[in-house]
């Protein structure tokens, strides 16, 4: 069975609406050719490298199969490490996210183990442990398995590599002999085709075969983030290389939309391009893009098939891609007829082993750079507006300037001063977003800054809501809204805290601007 859609495999309306929230446009390779057979209750042995979308694989089906009013463990994973079964965990609650009638527990060791007993005590369906506490809470006779109907072997190649042959075993000997078993694994050894040969029933093997491809002459980097810092840093790579046509690529439609919000807030030309678009959406957007009209445009991998734009500048991976193959797709849309062209990866945590395999896959090297400072950013906008500076200066058609410039100089400013406070408001203006002197601090020590108040004359009376203020300063000043603090919303006025440093220029930008329809007046305050 070929499946092209979650739709096609004929999921229960709780599982089919989480996987919509997720803003999953298709499965991936491991997931059209695992799901189908898992779900006829076959013994499944799942080929496939990290970050290949494995625990939506065996994730759904074990959601599905779960039997709510029937006490006791009916499904176990096994991973090699408390990160993965962390990980693993939180993707199977996702996928269970309206079936409230299940309880999920990751099981490992560095945690208290009273929490994981009172859990337990508690009835869960699904456990999700390493094996080493797994067997520990077999041994205190906290766990029982005697109900289990499905058993999953996450990266058994990887257990295999850190000594817990012997344990999986010992877990799979106290499980009842009719259960189905899946097994995920990125090789092959002989211990662990031992091991299927044992416990595994006529299992059906599964091994997605990777397409030859090519990668193209890219210069291909990679920044370590935090989730929350991605739209600084692309903001910041963005300025810093002076790209006019970038394409940014995200898993799935829901983060698709939430980065065009951000970036258009910070003042952006930018659209989204997914498949809940109608098709007259997606030609409005990819003319805009193919003119130039846009700075960049976000897009899922499905969206973006086919597309074949000259002069992207740069691909950026906002979020490491699920598939191998959709990294060489995606990084093969810049560097076209011969141009150059840069590739930037946003990796958090783990994701950094799912590049890693990427670089296995595509015989590259993917190496890290450092997230662009302040400074650099700023130097470069100094550079790159020296330059507007010379052009101008060669195009002539000045005198109508200099008459100004030589009424500050009777002020007793020299020409010299004009020039670098001319340039220092040029190169706040033509930043896109917050300045470089409003820029959101990239580590969380935010309860440590220094906060103004802020006045401004609307309040209740005006209809307005601590929501239109946020909006007024974040819009208008590009201030993020995260530093953002108390807001007050009082009858005729509402007091807004920001960080110290930048009350100034909030004041400045907001005087004269409009909230609810009402021309606004905002003055520093200590009340």
């Amino acid at each position: 069975m070929e499946i092209t859609s979650f739709r096609d495999l004929g999921l229960s309306k709780e599982v089919q609406r989480a996987i919509a929230d997720l803003g999953f446009e298709e499965p991936t390779p491991v997931q059209a050719g695992t799901i189908p057979v898992i779900l006829t209750g076959r013994d499944i042995i799942g080929q496939a490298q990290t970050g290949t979308g494995k625990t939506v694989a065996f994730g759904i089906p074990i959601v599905e199969s779960i039997k709510p009013r029937a006490k006791g463990v009916q499904a176990i994973i096994l991973c090699p490490t408390r990160e993965l079964a962390i990980q693993v965990a939180e993707d199977i609650k996702q996928v269970a996210k309206y079936r409230r009638d299940i309880g999920i527990l990751p099981v490992y060791g560095g945690q208290p183990i009273e929490r994981q007993l009172r859990a337990l005590s508690a009835g869960v369906q699904i456990v999700i442990g390493t094996p080493g506490r797994t067997i520990d809470h077999i041994n205190r006779g906290t766990l029982r398995l005697n109900s289990v109907r499905m058993v999953v072997m996450d990266e058994a190649d990887e257990m295999l590599n850190m000594g817990f042959l012997e344990d999986v075993e010992k877990i799979l000997q106290v499980i009842p002999s009719e259960h189905q078993t899946l097994l995920f694994s990125a090789t092959m050894p002989k211990p662990i085709l031992s091991l299927t040969s044992r416990y595994l029933k006529e299992p059906e093997h599964v091994r997605i075969v990777h397409k030859e491809l090519t990668v193209p002459a890219v210069q291909q980097h990679y920044y370590e983030v935090r989730e929350t810092q991605k739209p600084e840093v692309l903001s910041r790579a963005i300025d810093m290389h002076g790209l006019k046509l970038s394409l940014v690529f995200c898993n799935t439609k829901k983060k698709v939309d939430a980065v065009v919000m951000e970036m258009q807030a910070r003042g952006y030309l930018v659209e989204g391009l997914h498949g809940d678009l109608t098709q007259s959406q997606r030609d409005r957007v990819m003319d805009k893009f193919r003119k130039g009209a846009l700075d960049m445009l976000v897009a899922t991998d499905v969206a973006a098939r086919g597309l074949d734009v000259e002069g992207i500048e740069a691909v950026f991976n906002y979020d490491v891609p699920q598939d191998e193959e959709y990294y060489v797709h995606r990084i093969g849309r810049t560097a076209r007829a011969g141009r150059t062209g840069h590739a930037f990866s946003f990796v958090v945590g783990r994701e950094i082993y799912q590049l890693r395999e990427i670089e296995r896959f595509a015989h590259i090297k993917i190496s890290r750079k450092p997230v662009p400072s302040l400074t650099e950013v700023e130097e470069t906008r100094s550079v790159t507006l020296l330059e507007k500076v010379r052009e101008s200066i060669e195009e002539g058609d000045l005198e109508r300037y200099t008459g100004l410039v030589e009424r500050l100089v009777r002020e007793d400013y020299s020409t010299l001063d004009v020039a670098a406070a001319l340039l220092k408001m040029m190169v706040a203006t033509d930043a896109k977003g917050p300045s470089a002197d409003m820029e959101e601090p990239l580590e969380d020590e935010r309860r440590f800054i220094p906060m103004a108040r802020l006045s401004v004359n609307v309040g209740r009376k005006d209809k307005v809501a601590a929501k239109d203020v946020v909006g007024a300063i974040a819009g208008e000043t590009g201030l993020p809204g995260k530093l953002i603090g108390k807001i007050e919303i009082r009858e005729r006025l509402s007091i807004v805290e920001i960080p110290e440093e930048y009350a100034y220029q909030v004041v400045a930008r907001l005087q004269g601007k409009f909230i609810k329809g009402h021309k606004i007046r905002v003055e520093q305050t200590t009340k």
